[in-house]
This record gives structure tokens, C-alpha cells and sequence, in this order.
């Protein structure tokens, strides 16, 4: 017999799973993530497995959720920008001067025009006094150049020299993407250069848990696409395992639920994640899934993934009153679990008017040593406070204001954490979840909702009742989740225009039966997914969901295992490696093959899809073989654009020839 070992790595839970040769799951772990030290939590769910199992292990596969919430959160390591041909316009859609500052951002001269032609040479001076400059302060570069995707030969250029003067990773847009949209193909490339040392720490820290275990099995990664890619691979592409535990979710949820035709729900710490699913097929974004705010360009299942899980902060916002989410914090009820002296500090919070830093504690996040290296003083000086514990702000503010405002950077930073009144913790106080501390909780929820009240004017809760206000935010939550499910709907539908507040209106009129609401004589009967199941998995969806289903009248399927589908999806895919190149007809009678080698003109439609071809399946297939396939078989899809008129008949203009490697992952024989 052997098996296979499935991990998952999220926000606040890793889970590990054992596959037979069958797919059944033989053993399953759930163990809390450690962002301090990856390998400490992937460690304790895996020794939680039995040994004698482990020893039999012929694949490891791994999904995670940190490149989704980081770019979720707007968190990531330091890097820097290289903008070839751009202007100033440009520059500005990409969205990267608010997520990382002007400073870190470079326009150079050089570029091409769509036909592949160079418009002005690469300006090599400043590029390497920009590089020398940036050297030392940054983990990564990222370089994206006007119509790279035509020709990548300034792109190419570039990162040679990055890589001489700097020996840093560097992320090309043309290796990330094949559609036009320069400002996106560089916001794409930014976001892969940000994630790089993240998960190179993660698969750094599963390589020496996989050592230390004496498992010699190729180690794989989950991608966003569902499919998977070897773990080296991953760490120079870190972008495609965007939305990795999403995908793999919903691989997990179709296998455990045994629908081909469903919703799939993946409710976690940071994010919920919606997919549709027919045939057994997710449908896949090849223009990019929407993360968050974001939409890089990355080959994905189409996702609807939203800052709302179990972890995600209530809070006010001045525009929308009571808020949940996206910001992350630790639940208070986690964080008393591991430290049951700050009931002490709960207890003389409650006792004093309310303020802006009550529930709220400092506590180490990640370990990030090109950020470390750029700290002041005071910020070497908190982080290493912060090693001794938990630091609660309130006193922080009140007796050490250096240490506060530290803190307080080093969070905005993604170095430092704070913890807050969640969702995780209202559910504790209605006993709806067991997992940790409920009385940390309970006076989490007086705290909170005493300030919402002094400070904000907002509820109506009794003084020092904790079970009202929790009540109201779990009935939040369940409005939230099917107002989402509503827009993943329309979304999945394509309909974009006012997509959030056409989905509140929905959403009001669907959810009139909800327990609690007015019954009323309504003029519409809207139904919500009567056709598909909703599959909820995750670690908080048996909370939530049952409610949800309720409100929406849908049918809602919680699966065996659902808590850990993520870490059983990993191990349900295959390897897919796909290369598109376009084949444009610039003028009558001449057909451009666009080539990473720059562009190629044939005089036959004929001779330029042979080429398309041979260079797409020579490249997928060596791609393919990299990304950990056994055996490789290559197919194509061709995408057409032709007119047809009255005078010239049938006119090609455009066409995209992809090449399609599939294959299983190799696996040791045991």
C-alpha cells in the first residue's frame, strides 16, 4: 500500500491529510499555522499522522492561502519596479503607486509597439544605476516593458542584468502573461516579486519537515488553475499559486461532497472564496481571477474571493458603519487560549472608558529579513520586545508611546499583528464554536461593543451584555456571506456593471424569508442557485452556513472532511503547463507569429499555425516536464477571429494558438 500526504498552509489553521491508492482519507490533521515559523506548524499537523503511514508517502502536495491573503491585505516583501517604455498615465492604472509607493517604481527609456518593433533602445545606464541603488532594500525586482508580450527583448535584457548586478529573483510580465494591457502585466509582475520569499520560506520550511521525516517524495504545489507544479518552479512563479487553496478547495469539495455540479464555498481565516462548478469542470479566468482588490494576470478557476473569513476584524468604517473585514486580526479568544494572563488586561480594559486600542495586542507575524534590515531603532527595539510576548497597545500608548507608534509601523509593515473583536469570537460567545477561549471572548465582546456604542453611537446592546452584540454580528456575517454568493453569481454570469450594489438588492429581496425578517406580501419570488448545492468547507463553514443556506433557501452540503478539503484537493490534479502565442495579420497576406525570440512573418496562414504550434508544444512540453510531469501528452486550442463582409468575404485578423502539456505528477515508487 501507498499513500500520498496532502498539506494545506492557511492564514490561522495547517491541515494534513493521508490519500490511499483509493482516495479515501486514511488520517487528517488540523493544527494552527505558525508565521513566525512555518515549519513549526506544517511540522505538528504532520506529526500528528501516523508515522508508520509516512514512511509509505510517494507524493507530497501542498496548497496554500499566503499569496492570496497577502495580496488581499496588501502585504508582501520589499521590492522594486522596473517600468520600460511607460508613461506617466500609464504608470498610474497599474495601481502600484498606492500599494507600494512612487519610490519604488522606475520608468525607463526603451519599449516596443504592438507589431514587435522597438520604439527606442533600452536605456542600460539608468537601469543599472537604478538597480545598484536598489540593491540593498529590496528582496526581488519585478520588470515589465510596453508590448513585452510582442517581443520580450528589453524585458530579457533587463533581467540579465539584475541578475548580474544583484543575483536577486527577478519576475519578467511576458513570462506571467500573454495578453495585452501593459499596467495590468506589470501590476501581475509586481504582486509575483513580492511573493517570492514567501513561499520560498514555506517550501523551505515543508523540505526540512519532509527531511526530517525521511520522506524522499517529489514535493508539488498546488496552482490556481487547480492543476499542479513542482515546488522549484513555484518559487519562481509564486503568482500562479495565487488562489492555490481556493483551488484546491474546490478539487476537495467535488471529490468529498461527490456533486459534479456545484457551488463551492471555502470559508477560512482571511478570505472566502466562491467558485461555480458544472460537469465536474471549474470554469477557468484566463483574463485574470479577482483577488480582493486586484486582478493579476494569471490563468485561474474562476473565483469570487472576498476579505471576509473567521479572523476578519469588526470594526467601524466612517462609510459604512459596523464593517467585517478585510483586515485580519487574532481572534481574542486565540490569543487568550495561548496566553491566559491577558485575562488580567481584558479585565482592567473593561473597567475604563473605551478607545481605539482596547482588545487590541501587538504580536510578532513573519519573519522577513530584507524588511528587518530597513528598521529604526525603535523598531528593532519593539520587535525585540516583542519576542518576550503579546505587548498590549492601551498600555503601550499609555506608558511607552515610542513603543506604540513602533508597533504600530511594524504592522503596517506585514511584520507585526494585531489581535480584535471577530467573527471567530462572537461565535464563541453564542457557543456555536468551541475551539478556544470563551470567556476571553465574551469580555472581547463587552469591550467591543462598549466602544462601538461611547464612541461610535452604534447599538443598542445592553451594558455588559456580550451575547446581543455577538448575535447581531453573526447575523452580519451570514448577510455578508449570501450577498457575496449572490455577487459570485452575477460574476459568473459576467455582469460587472454595479455588481455590488445589484447584488444588495438581490440579496434583499431573496433573503425576505429569512428567519427574523418581516413577512410581507413581495411582488417578486427570486430563488438563489435552486439547481446547484452550495458545498461549504473549511474550518468555520459548519458555523455559518446552515444559516445561510436558510436565509437563501438554498441547499447547502457540508461534507465529511470538508474542514480539510483544501489539504485532500492537493492531491486530486494533475500537471497542465499551457503556452499561448498570437498570430496576427498585420496587412494583407502577411501572418506574424509572435515568438519569445521576437516576431516572425510567414506569407500563409498555414505556415504561421505550424510554427505556432511547434514553438508553443516545444515549450509546453518542456515546461510540462519541469513542473514535475511523469509522462507528457500535448494538445491545442485555437481561438479564432474572423470577419466576414460583402466585399472581402472572410477576413482573418487575429488568432491565439495555445499549446496544452497535461501529464501526472511523478511519484517515487515505494
Amino acid at each position: 500500500m501507498s499513500y500520498r500526504l496532502g498539506i494545506d498552509t492557511g492564514g490561522t489553521f495547517t491541515d494534513a491529510v493521508l490519500l490511499d491508492e483509493a482516495d479515501q482519507v486514511v488520517a487528517m490533521a488540523k493544527r494552527l499555522t505558525t508565521r513566525m515559523d512555518l515549519q513549526q506548524g506544517i511540522a505538528d499537523a504532520v506529526a500528528a499522522l501516523p508515522a508508520d503511514l509516512l514512511s509509505q508517502v510517494e507524493l507530497v502536495s501542498l496548497s496554500s492561502t499566503l499569496t492570496t491573503n497577502s495580496a488581499v491585505e496588501g502585504k508582501g516583501a520589499p521590492i522594486g519596479v522596473l517600468l520600460i517604455g511607460y508613461d506617466e498615465r500609464q504608470v498610474q492604472a497599474t495601481g502600484l503607486v498606492s500599494l507600494l509607493g512612487a519610490s519604488s517604481l522606475s520608468r525607463l527609456g526603451g519599449g516596443h509597439d504592438a507589431g514587435g518593433h522597438e520604439l527606442a533602445p533600452l536605456d542600460e545606464a539608468a537601469l543599472r544605476e537604478t538597480v545598484l541603488a536598489w540593491r540593498e532594500r529590496v528582496s526581488a525586482f519585478a520588470v515589465s516593458a510596453s508590448f513585452s508580450v510582442r517581443n520580450p527583448a528589453h524585458e530579457r535584457r533587463a533581467a540579465e542584468l539584475v541578475h548580474e548586478l544583484t543575483g536577486k529573483p527577478v519576475t519578467c510580465g511576458h513570462e506571467l502573461a500573454a495578453s495585452l494591457g501593459a499596467p495590468r502585466r506589470a501590476m501581475t509582475a509586481a504582486l509575483n516579486a513580492r511573493m517570492i520569499a514567501y513561499v520560498a520560506q514555506l517550501i523551505e520550511a515543508v523540505r526540512g519537515l519532509l527531511h526530517r521525516h525521511r520522506i524522499t517524495a517529489p514535493l508539488m504545489i498546488v496552482k490556481g488553475d487547480g492543476s499542479l507544479v513542482s515546488a522549484d518552479s513555484a518559487i519562481l512563479q509564486p503568482i500562479t499559486t495565487v488562489l492555490s487553496g481556493p483551488a484546491a478547495s474546490v478539487n476537495g469539495a467535488m471529490m468529498l461532497s461527490g456533486h459534479r455540479n456545484l457551488i463551492v464555498a471555502d470559508m477560512g481565516g482571511t478570505t472566502t472564496d466562491i467558485a461555480v462548478v458544472r460537469d465536474g469542470l471549474p470554469t477557468l479566468s484566463f483574463d485574470g481571477a479577482r483577488v480582493g482588490d486586484w486582478r493579476p494576470m494569471v490563468e485561474a478557476i474562476k473565483l469570487y474571493s472576498i476579505g471576509l473569513g473567521g479572523d476578519s476584524e469588526v470594526a467601524f468604517d466612517p462609510g459604512r458603519g459596523l464593517a467585517i473585514g478585510p483586515h485580519r486580526v487574532v481572534p481574542m479568544s486565540l490569543l487568550a487560549s495561548q496566553h491566559p494572563e491577558l485575562h488580567v488586561a481584558l479585565q482592567r480594559q473593561l473597567n475604563i472608558p473605551p478607545g481605539s486600542n482596547h482588545n487590541r495586542f501587538a504580536m510578532r507575524l513573519q519573519h522577513d529579513e530584507a524588511l528587518l534590515g530597513q528598521l529604526s531603532p525603535d523598531e528593532h527595539n519593539a520587535w525585540a520586545r516583542l519576542a518576550e510576548g503579546p505587548v498590549e497597545m492601551l498600555r503601550a500608548v499609555e506608558e511607552e508611546r515610542w513603543l506604540a507608534r513602533a508597533l504600530t509601523r511594524l504592522e503596517r509593515r506585514g511584520l507585526v499583528i494585531f489581535s480584535g473583536f471577530t467573527p471567530t469570537d462572537a461565535a464563541h460567545v453564542l457557543g456555536v464554536s468551541h475551539h478556544w477561549d470563551a470567556e476571553a471572548a465574551r469580555l472581547a465582546a463587552i469591550i467591543w461593543a462598549k466602544r462601538m456604542r461611547r464612541q461610535y453611537g452604534l447599538g443598542r446592546w445592553p451594558e455588559g451584555d456580550a451575547e446581543a452584540p455577538s448575535r447581531e454580528i453573526f447575523a452580519r456575517v451570514v448577510k455578508a456571506i449570501a450577498t457575496k454568493l449572490i455577487e459570485a453569481g452575477l460574476h459568473d454570469a459576467d455582469s460587472d456593471a454595479q455588481q455590488e450594489r445589484l447584488a444588495a438588492s438581490l440579496a434583499a429581496l431573496i433573503m425576505r424569508g429569512a428567519p427574523g425578517a418581516a413577512k410581507a406580501l413581495s411582488l417578486f419570488s427570486l430563488n438563489f442557485a435552486p439547481t446547484l448545492p452550495i458545498v461549504a468547507v473549511g474550518g468555520p463553514a459548519p458555523t455559518y452556513y446552515p444559516a445561510v443556506g436558510e436565509a437563501l433557501g438554498a441547499e447547502v452540503v457540508l461534507p465529511p472532511q470538508g474542514e480539510v478539503a483544501n489539504a485532500v484537493g492537493t492531491l486530486l490534479a494533475q500537471v497542465v503547463q499551457r503556452v499561448h502565442i498570437t498570430v496576427l495579420q498585420p496587412i494583407r497576406g502577411c501572418f506574424r507569429v509572435f515568438l519569445p525570440e521576437g516576431p516572425c512573418d510567414h506569407s500563409t496562414l498555414e505556415a504561421a499555425y505550424a510554427m505556432a504550434r511547434q514553438s508553443g508544444a516545444e515549450r509546453a512540453e518542456a515546461l510540462a516536464w519541469r513542473a514535475g510531469a511523469a509522462e507528457v501528452e500535448v494538445r491545442f486550442e485555437v481561438d479564432e477571429n474572423r470577419v466576414n463582409n460583402d466585399i472581402d468575404g472572410e477576413v482573418f485578423f487575429e488568432a491565439r494558438v495555445t499549446a496544452v502539456a497535461i501529464g501526472p505528477p511523478f511519484r517515487n515508487q515505494t
